[in-house]
């Protein structure tokens, strides 16, 4: 892992819901300023957090189906998934430390 995971429609199924560790699926797209602001953040939870939880992005202008299936409104949207299941979300640009604190909530 280290860094986030281009995650598809294609590979929605295989990389998120069939994970056998937690994932941090970031929904953004190129034109989103926001998106750009927790970029780093996402990428610094990626490379810190390796092997224990996995981080994919997903460009919702390119993935548009599994935005709809998770009924994405507004990016960026965090979407944290354990077993295959949604279990927390963030929505919005947050500060890093409420970030981070998500990030260890789905850990434990």
């Amino acid at each position: 892992m280290g860094k986030p995971v281009v995650v598809t429609d294609q590979n929605f199924k295989n990389e998120v819901l069939e994970s056998k560790v937690p994932v941090l699926v970031d929904f953004w797209a190129e034109w989103c300023g926001p998106c750009k602001q927790i970029a780093p953040i996402v990428e610094e939870i990626a490379e810190n957090y390796d092997s224990q939880i996995k981080v994919g992005k997903v460009d919702v202008d390119a993935n548009n189906q599994t935005a709809l299936n998770y009924m994405i409104r507004s990016i960026p949207s965090l979407l944290f998934f354990k077993n295959g299941k949604v279990v927390d979300q963030i929505i919005g640009a947050v500060p890093r430390q409420q970030l981070l604190k998500k990030v260890e909530a789905v850990l434990k």
